[in-house]
């Protein structure tokens, strides 16, 4: 099987959102705006209280999905719809914001270390107007495949046979490999997907050295292969079938067209999304 090379590396910008949480945005920047179907990604890490204390209150989405992964630390989530969730280390938040969604995501840690990302994954068109939905996936509903290079941990998709319990609608790969020192592995891929590899901790060698805190976006045929050296890795991987549409962003909503965009605002300041969600409950 073919290993695909390397076309993009990036190393994200810092930034700030919400109410002043500090984080890296690594898609959804000048130098990668999207990666058809994620449309951003955002890794925050510290453990620095005024770093991430405020929190995202209530604020809306409409027209994606948001696959937030907490790789440590303690935090809440609610929205309109009713639902509530914790995320808590090794855990996976998953909400379909639909046609429409109002939630908030806040720290219930007063100190310690908050680290983790936030994946935006498009929806077709076809179902940017769906019900909203949520999924509170605990660290043990998560499988982890045993390599002989270390682990694979399963969040959504196929591999070698193990079901991820995240849902989508859109085909995806969501993983997290933990490899150890002087290993290599190799991860399958289906062709004309589009594929990143984040390297959270420690370095790979792809060709070139890929260090912590840099993103690899891969040419789209071919499968991903992953050498370490005397560090060990940690690597947040995500591949996707690209939808092939026109993307509309403004802030919180991603539609197709500019139009659907101005609707979206409109809707959300005339407090329909929670009279949406109220009649449908």
């Amino acid at each position: 099987m073919a290993i695909r090379q390397i076309r993009q590396v990036i190393q994200g910008v810092r930034t700030a959102d919400g109410a002043g949480v500090k984080l890296t945005r690594i898609i959804g920047s000048p130098e990668l705006n999207m990666l058809d179907p994620f449309l951003l990604l955002d890794e925050f890490g510290t453990d620095n209280p005024d770093d991430y204390i405020g929190g995202f209150p209530s604020h809306p989405h409409r027209g994606f999905e948001t696959i937030t992964y907490m790789l440590n630390g303690k935090w809440q989530h609610k929205d309109s719809a009713g639902n509530e969730g914790f995320l808590e280390d090794g855990s996976v938040q998953w909400m379909t914001a639909g046609r429409g969604i109002i939630h908030s995501e806040m720290p219930i840690q007063t100190d310690g270390l908050a680290r983790g990302f936030q994946l935006w994954l498009n929806l077709p068109k076809s179902k940017k107007m769906i019900e909203p939905t949520y999924q509170d996936i605990d660290v043990s509903q998560i499988p982890i495949v045993d390599e002989e290079g270390g682990t694979v941990k399963v969040m959504a998709g196929h591999y070698h046979g193990t079901i991820g319990p995240g849902q989508s609608h859109t085909p995806v790969l969501i993983i997290d490999i933990q490899l150890k020192e002087n290993t290599e592995l190799t991860i399958p891929i289906k062709d004309d997907w589009n594929a990143f590899a984040f390297i959270y901790e420690g370095n790979v060698f792809r060709g070139q050295n890929l260090s912590k805190g840099q993103l690899a976006v891969f040419e789209k045929d071919g499968d991903i292969h992953f050498k370490t050296n005397e560090s060990g890795a940690g690597i947040y991987l995500a591949a996707g079938e690209p939808i092939n549409e026109p993307v509309a962003r403004g802030g919180p909503f991603v539609m197709n067209t500019k139009g659907e965009v101005l609707q979206a605002f409109s809707d959300f300041q005339n407090g329909k999304f929670e009279k949406e969600i109220k009649q449908n409950q």
